[in-house]
């Protein structure tokens, strides 16, 4: 978006509390260095990029963090769409604070566009949270502090930079896509970031005393409360690069969160593709169900992390509102075991009703922690074309920290292709990480990166060379792809498991070195 673009469009906008950027006193100027920019921005919503309000902003990082709990917040929804309600809940030891909301993505480079700051907003120390001691939940009950006007905001993946003398934090918030209907959907996994949220103490993995207190763990999150860290759940490290590369290519997107996934039965109707941006390894049968339904309708699946559809969660009430507790309890300690053993709580592939991952992803969980290179096994692959692939190419540090293998001894798509194999050593035992594409009688293909930092490849990640050309290229071929329709009328599959796996049982597989 040029300047003259950003001032034009800012004209007819119109604001709530505070307001668009580029409105009163306070608002940047164009000639401001938080509006300067090289490049015009892609397409990204099927908009003219140019009709969109806001100020390209390279100063969207945090630069002051400040101590623990000098500034935080959540928002009361995971997304919404525009100009539905979300409020702010912040809590803050500075006396006023203020809100800016950038919408992330492509912008002649990674960054983000500046839609709306608030005016400043009185600061409250908010109560201490309280701890359900049945599941070590970890609860706020803050009230709103901020509501946010998203009317004029288009779709896209968010963060609300909070701001004040005593430090920063980010709160996300997606701005979905009402008609998914001829995109590629890309789904932001905060039910993953949760999980792994020990803000107040607990998560899914561990209580009080730290990683080794697996007993003291919660059984249920609550999205009430803020993320632990600069406030962004995994966005920034793991599921920006992705979008920014998606964004950059100008295909038509949509936006959404696995919680949309689940609570919205038709969101898939009419879709290309759905694409799972990262670690997305906590599922619930709504959300398993949709993208398999989905699957077999035609739309096209890619997983770009490892670990996919691992965790089986069920979704509950806070007195915010619905879905807004996650639940997952590891165990068959689950209170549902032998009254509904569907929605039992432990890990989809084992008992009491097992769905190993692999009947969706193609692959198959097996361990972490790894650190190795990624290794080009067929780089005739369609999804190769015009890189530099060649046959045992290594792309270093790419596979890591968990990893997948197309395991024979799991349920496996026999239609399923190894792009990548690579020798890994897990915890004392060697095997290897694949990734992989097989299709469906629909004509739809899925794809499954096998490790959470393929992304890293990316350029928008930073990557250069030869990295940075497969796995850009790889990337770029599979959106466009996929962004055409059913990507297996095109481009069948060849098999080529033989001599790749030989074996099922293999002593990983079996002892299942993962998670707990």
């Amino acid at each position: 978006m040029t300047v003259a673009g950003v001032v034009l469009a800012l004209a007819s906008c119109t604001g709530g509390q505070g307001g668009p950027v580029g409105a009163g006193a306070d608002a940047p100027r164009a000639d401001h260095p938080s509006a300067r920019t090289t490049s015009t921005a892609a397409p990204r919503t099927g908009q003219d990029p140019a009709a969109l309000p806001g100020f390209l902003d390279k100063g969207w990082r945090i630069s002051h963090k400040g101590p623990a709990h000098a500034i935080e917040g959540w928002a009361d929804r995971t997304s919404v769409l525009p100009g539905q309600p979300v409020g702010l809940h912040v809590s803050t030891v500075a006396t006023s604070w203020t809100a800016r909301a950038y919408r992330m993505g492509w912008y002649g480079g990674v960054g983000a566009l500046l839609v709306w700051q608030s005016d400043p907003v009185a600061g409250v120390r908010q109560p201490e949270p309280l701890v359900d001691p049945s599941t070590h939940t970890v609860q706020t009950s803050w009230p709103v502090s901020l509501p946010l006007p998203t009317a004029d905001w288009p779709p896209g993946a968010y963060l609300i930079r909070l701001d004040s003398a005593a430090g920063q934090r980010y709160v996300p918030l997606t701005v979905r896509t009402a008609d998914t209907s001829g995109r590629v959907v890309l789904v932001n996994d905060v039910t993953t970031w949760q999980a792994y949220n020990d803000w107040g103490g607990f998560n899914l993995y561990h209580g009080l005393q730290g990683e080794a207190d697996f007993e003291g763990r919660s059984r249920a999150v609550s999205f009430d409360r803020p993320y632990s860290g600069d406030g962004s759940g995994d966005f920034v490290v793991q599921d920006l690069a992705a979008i920014a590369h998606a964004e950059r290519l100008g295909l038509p997107l949509a936006y959404e969160t696995d919680v949309d996934l689940h609570n919205v039965p038709d969101l898939l109707t009419g879709a290309r593709a759905v694409v799972s941006l990262s670690h997305d390894e906590y599922w619930s049968t709504a959300m398993r169900d949709a993208v398999t339904q989905a699957r077999d309708a035609g739309v096209n699946v890619a997983f770009l992390g490892a670990n996919a559809v691992f965790r089986h969660i069920r979704f509950g009430a806070t007195p915010t509102g619905p879905d807004r507790l996650e639940i997952n309890y590891k165990r068959l300690s689950d209170p549902l075991y032998h009254h509904d053993n569907q929605e039992v709580t432990v890990d989809w592939r084992e008992p009491p009703v097992p769905r190993p991952e692999s009947t969706l992803t193609g692959v198959f969980y097996e361990c972490n922690p790894v650190k190795a290179d990624m290794v080009v096994t067929d780089p005739g692959n369609w999804l190769f074309a015009g890189t530099l692939a060649t046959a045992g190419l290594r792309l270093p540090g790419l596979v890591g920290p968990e990893y997948d293998r197309v395991n024979p001894g799991a349920p496996t798509p026999g239609t399923i292709e190894v792009l990548t194999h690579a020798p890994v050593r897990c915890r004392g035992v060697g095997s290897y990480s694949d990734s992989a594409y097989y299709t469906v009688p629909s004509g739809a293909g899925v794809f499954a990166a096998g490790s959470n930092w393929f992304t890293r490849g990316l350029p928008e990640a930073g990557a250069g060379g030869v990295v940075a050309n497969v796995v850009g290229g790889e990337l770029t071929n599979l959106l466009q792809a996929f962004a055409a329709g059913p990507a297996g009328l095109d481009h069948p599959t060849t098999p080529n498991l033989a001599g790749l796996h030989e074996f099922a049982g293999d002593p990983i597989a079996l002892a299942y070195l993962g998670h707990r």
